[in-house]
């Protein structure tokens, strides 16, 4: 199946290299390009992409307002320029599926648009440290009450911490030896119970909540095995 892909940028050559570097996949088809936020707003809409590739600066409507009007209708891989984005935290919380950096590999591209056209979600590992750095200033998190976690059970609580961490589900297979599809049901469940969109939601949640504190150091793995 082909990913739909609009590309959401004021820069013209940045619009035109994304475009060719994800026309060359295979799989993969850019079927329009924005100016800015009040045009993929637009776009969106008539063209019912699969995925966004939303800059998070862009004059008029920025990327941000525009990931909140288009969430419902598409998934949003949002790009930036620079990891210490102002917008990181409020664009995650808006609904993005992910962040990458515009100076990604070709390689880095494709899989980050067929990561998130498959439901997942990523973060580059440099605004991984971003998101934490910004919980970390925002000082202790709300006391956590313990297990069980609101509707989770006590597995799927140990589940959604790793989550959080920025474990894949391989590695968190791994870690609780069990299986990964095991691991997928209970990610399932997660999702599904919290009323939440993605693995990104779901980490977010964490550390608002007070499950995991931002003084533990997360990582993440570019690209990621989750799914």
């Amino acid at each position: 199946m082909t990913i739909r892909v609009l590309i959401a940028d004021d820069q013209a050559m940045v619009r035109e290299a994304f475009a060719i570097l994800l026309n060359a996949q295979p799989d993969i088809e850019v079927v329009g390009e924005a100016v800015d936020g009040h045009d993929a707003v637009a776009k969106v809409a008539a063209l019912r992409p699969d995925v966004v590739l939303m800059d998070i600066r862009m004059p008029g409507l920025d990327g941000l307002q525009a990931t909140r009007r288009v969430i419902e209708q598409t998934r949003v891989l949002v790009l930036t320029t620079f990891d210490l984005d102002e917008y990181v935290y409020e664009a995650l919380r808006a609904g993005a599926s992910g962040f990458l950096l515009k100076k990604a590999s070709a390689r880095e591209l494709s899989e980050a648009v067929r990561v998130v056209a498959g439901g997942d979600a990523l973060l580059a590992p440099s605004v991984t440290r971003r998101l934490i750095s910004t919980f970390a200033r925002q000082g202790p998190p709300r006391p956590f009450s313990g297990h069980p976690y609101g509707p989770l059970t006590q597995r799927e609580t140990e589940i959604l911490t790793l989550i959080a961490r920025g474990l894949s589900n391989t590695e968190i297979a791994e870690q609780l030896v069990i299986a990964e599809q095991t691991v997928k049901s209970h990610v399932s469940n997660i999702l599904t119970k919290l009323g939440l969109r993605d693995r990104t939601q779901a980490a977010v949640h964490a550390f608002e909540t007070g499950l995991v504190t931002p003084y533990l150091r997360a990582r993440s793995e570019f690209p990621p095995a989750a799914s």
